[in-house]
């Protein structure tokens, strides 16, 4: 598909971080020319708040790790683009199970790059949405 980290975890040449292990991160499908993405996460009751539902930091680091990728997944051997500003709105309380993010590039520059992503339920039912901004780097 591509080249550089995000391709390198996609594909098995290397391993996925352990923070996409802990999410249950599951990469779906992705279009780097359209900067859109499509991921799956497993939402467990490790996660839970003390009311039930899915902890609001746990939905935050998916959207993160949702809108991240969309970026990521165009760049290059020796890019990446940390994520500096991160707003999440939740719209419904999320149970334990499989959860779908939709991230997408809104407009990248030569510096810096907007970000918009939603995360929905197993119905389809969007329980959260987020907004980023992502530096892009060089080594």
């Amino acid at each position: 598909m591509g080249t550089g980290p995000f391709w390198d975890v996609v594909e098995g040449r290397t391993e996925a971080p352990p923070v996409a292990h802990l999410l249950g991160f599951r990469f779906v499908r992705a279009d780097p020319e359209e900067g859109t993405i499509e991921v799956g996460f497993t939402a467990t009751e490790q996660f839970l708040n003390p009311a039930g539902h899915i902890q609001g930091g746990m939905l935050a680091a998916m959207l993160d790790d949702t809108m991240g990728p969309a970026l990521v997944a165009t760049l290059g051997p020796g890019e990446w683009a940390p994520t500096t500003d991160l707003h999440i709105q939740f719209h419904r309380p999320a149970l334990p199970g499989p959860l779908t993010g939709h991230g997408r590039v809104v407009r990248r520059g030569g510096a810096i790059a907007f970000l918009g992503g939603e995360l929905v339920d197993a119905d389809g039912r969007t329980v959260a949405t987020g907004i980023a901004t992502a530096a892009l780097r060089r080594a």
